[in-house]
């Protein structure tokens, strides 16, 4: 029986379980819409330790223990973790399982990372190559100023378009028992639309996400009225709207059902986050402590997650190259 469904798509026959799930935030997430949804908040954005990078792996480490504990399974239990963030060689992820004991597949897909790791942790499990896989990703917004911008000292002034890294991590176990099942996958192709402002993210991945979301309801033959919810990942409220144009110019409207991880995670009114949340730590956080929480509650039998990435770096956008858009979508289904 073939699991691939249309071009993009694979079913996933076995229906591989959330187990377990939890998600870390910084203060200033803790401060936004979404603070009674995270299972810890840190108190200052060191989280005890003497670097952002450390905080930034302390982070990580923190929210894989919490999620083993809510699944109650050791580390040791799982066959693979899948793990990235947005720092050079993902050392942060790197250096956070270092101890785990446990086989380690390490990832980058910038922003979309939580999406790719979980969908391949789903692939792993639905192909009999595991029982339980781990997919953890996380960010940092000082640790992300320093490398893709400027240090935070040099009090740099933020366009309207741009985005706030979000300080937070999600983790998400996934085997044969549970309520919440995974049942189909939409990896995304590269798409440039030529965007060269790294200040406008939103622009430069709403077309790839428009691209894997048309796929999806290509190949599965749905639309997004079978969905009770859409969640794209940190398109802000820019990428949003401009992803609702693309739709709607398609004929298709995405509706209330529509909602964008890096809006929901902060108040953009009082928060000064510009066009708000991005990062690996947004979807991944917001997927880990509203989404799935959501889904066990029953406020949404079945769900569309989209997460987005920009796949640059400060050295492309120093050479003038364009921003590619990357996105991969999961589907998130409440069994009755």
């Amino acid at each position: 029986m073939t699991k691939r469904k249309g071009r993009q798509t694979l079913l996933l026959p076995s229906r591989p379980a959330v187990q377990g799930y939890a998600a870390v935030a910084g203060k200033k997430e803790g401060e936004g819409p979404l603070k009674e949804r995270f299972d810890y908040i840190g108190e200052d954005s060191y989280f005890g330790e003497k670097s952002w990078e450390k905080a930034e792996s302390h982070m990580l480490r923190q929210c894989f223990q919490l999620a083993c504990d809510k699944a109650k399974l050791p580390p040791s239990a799982l066959d693979y973790v899948l793990a990235g963030d947005l720092l050079n060689q993902c050392v942060s992820s790197a250096f956070a399982m270092r101890d785990s004991a446990v086989p380690y597949l390490g990832l980058y897909s910038a922003c979309s990372t939580m999406a790719e790791g979980l969908s391949l942790a789903a692939l792993l499990v639905d192909g009999d190559f595991a029982d339980q896989a781990c997919a953890i990703t996380g960010s940092h917004f000082c640790t992300a100023e320093r490398q893709y911008r400027f240090p935070l000292e040099y009090g740099g002034q933020r366009t309207p378009s741009s985005q706030w890294t979000v300080t937070g991590a999600g983790a998400v176990i996934l085997g044969r028992r549970g309520s919440v099942h995974i049942t189909h996958v939409t990896h995304g192709k590269i798409i440039d639309a030529g965007i060269k402002d790294p200040n406008s993210m939103g622009s430069a991945m709403a077309p790839a996400a428009f691209d894997t979301l048309r796929a999806h309801f290509r190949d599965t033959g749905r639309g997004p009225e079978d969905y009770d919810a859409i969640f794209t990942g940190d398109l802000g409220a820019l990428g949003h709207d401009i992803l609702a144009a693309l739709f709607h110019a398609d004929g298709i409207e995405l509706g209330p059902r529509y909602m964008d991880c890096g809006v929901l995670i902060y108040d953009l009114v009082t928060q000064d986050v510009n066009a708000g949340g991005s990062g690996c730590g947004c979807s991944a956080s917001v997927l880990g402590g509203h989404i799935l929480k959501g889904l066990e509650d029953g406020v949404w039998r079945r769900v569309l997650f989209a997460a987005t990435g920009a796949l640059m770096s400060p050295t492309s956008s120093q050479q003038g190259e364009s921003i590619p858009g990357i996105c991969h979508a999961l589907v998130l289904e409440r069994e009755e």
